[in-house]
């Protein structure tokens, strides 16, 4: 799935992003809807949150050139909600569904991005910061919640995430 992308800045952020897409599958493989919530008697972040929270992320990617899309529990994670209890989150094939759908999409813009965009100050409200630092924030951050994801699938008994 080689594509060059309109900064040589993205490029590594490319091999990071389409290899997080294949992840992403392979995290939630086999997790039963049970244990999307389960939280072993802590306060972690269950499955459910956590897929939801990287579904979103990736909606975030194409929020300028698609506002319309929305992930099927956006209202969830509006504004950067963290875990609510007692909410009912979408279901991990909905998550997966999302996933596919979105995905494509936030590579085109990931492609695409020029050294200019990438330059564009982002106001985030609490903090500022450069469109290439937040696109390196968000890949960051898919790698870690996949982490997250693969060590649930080990302590809630499934088998350890293939990455090959």
């Amino acid at each position: 799935m080689e594509a060059k992308t309109a900064s040589r800045r993205t490029e590594g952020l490319l091999a990071l992003f389409d290899m997080h897409t294949t992840f992403f599958s392979r995290a939630i493989d086999g997790i039963s809807e049970e244990d999307a919530y389960n939280r072993l008697n802590t306060k972690a972040n269950h499955i459910a949150w956590l897929t939801g929270a990287l579904v979103e992320q990736r909606y975030s990617m194409i929020q300028e050139t698609h506002p319309e899309l929305k992930q099927t529990g956006g209202e969830l994670f509006k504004d950067n909600k963290g875990i609510q209890e007692g909410a009912k989150y979408p279901t991990l094939a909905e998550y997966q569904q999302d996933w596919d759908k979105v995905s494509p999409l936030a590579r085109e813009a990931l492609i695409n991005a020029s050294d200019a965009q990438l330059d564009s100050e982002i106001d985030m409200g609490f903090m500022k910061m450069s469109l290439y630092e937040l696109m390196s924030f968000t890949i960051y951050r898919e790698a870690s919640i996949i982490g997250q994801l693969a060590l649930w699938r080990r302590l809630l008994g499934y088998p350890a995430l293939k990455y090959d």
